[in-house]
């Protein structure tokens, strides 16, 4: 089974930029979207052989979630159940025979960090929300989680110590995350490697450069570890600020 996640950046936007094909040639079972910036019918977005699950903002022309798939699922849910957190179109989770598929865009702490209280609520909320959902089966979470977990997880750890994205805080909480039974799948495969990148700025040539961060990810229970495969970022696909990231499970 193969998965795909990425934020878009603007689906509208990436449609003029091949998008069709670009999913055509990866051949997943899903594929996952984040920040799709659209409202219900500003699109015709279907894709041939997949059925598809929205999830839409209450503010137009910001954030959202998609879902693409192969497989019909046995349920499908939108939120994580708190209205306070569920405005924004953030996750989608659909419900198959032995795993739930959830694909999530986290909040941005934004610039100053003025957002990073709602965030460290939200991370507290979404988790919560993973561990029940893990309680009866295991999960399969994907998505921008807008946190670059290691320093070897960005080009410029020093001098982004305290940065949206890179704060204590933040890595704190994805660390707690996978304490609570979860692994970060590029790492399973890739303890080590650096300069593997899913995000670069569009200022100052951030992406010749490869000046990135690592802030897409697959995220499983633990107990699914021996049915993983490999776990790859194709920094060589282009139209969104992002680059999709890939799950292969047995």
């Amino acid at each position: 089974m193969k998965f795909i996640s990425w934020n878009v950046n603007g689906l509208r936007a990436v449609f003029g930029k091949g998008f069709p094909d670009i999913i055509a040639s990866f051949d997943a079972d899903f594929v996952c979207l984040q920040e799709t910036k659209m409202q219900a019918g500003q699109l015709d977005a279907e894709l041939p052989g997949y059925q598809s699950y929205w999830n839409y903002a209450v503010k137009k022309g910001y954030s959202g979630t998609a879902i693409y798939t192969r497989h019909e699922p046995l349920s499908v849910s939108y939120g994580i159940g708190q209205e306070e957190h569920d405005q924004e179109g953030r996750v989608i989770t659909l419900e198959y025979p032995d795993y739930y598929l959830i694909t999530v865009y986290t909040p941005n702490s934004q610039d100053e960090l003025r957002r990073l209280d709602y965030r460290m609520e939200w991370e507290d909320a979404f988790r919560s929300y993973l561990v029940a959902l893990d309680a009866k089966k295991p999960i399969i979470v994907c998505g921008d989680l807008n946190v670059a977990h290691q320093e070897i997880d960005l080009k410029n750890p020093k001098t982004n110590r305290h940065n949206a994205g890179f704060t204590d805080e933040e890595r704190g909480k994805f660390q707690l995350l996978l304490d609570a039974g979860f692994v970060d799948t590029f790492r399973y495969f890739h303890p080590e490697a650096r300069e593997r990148y899913s995000w670069w700025s569009y200022r100052g040539r951030a992406r010749e450069r490869n000046a990135g961060w690592r802030i897409d990810y697959f995220v499983t229970s633990a107990r699914l570890a021996p049915r993983l495969r490999s776990a790859e970022i194709h920094d060589q696909v282009f139209g969104s600020d992002h680059c999709p990231v890939e799950l292969i499970l047995d």
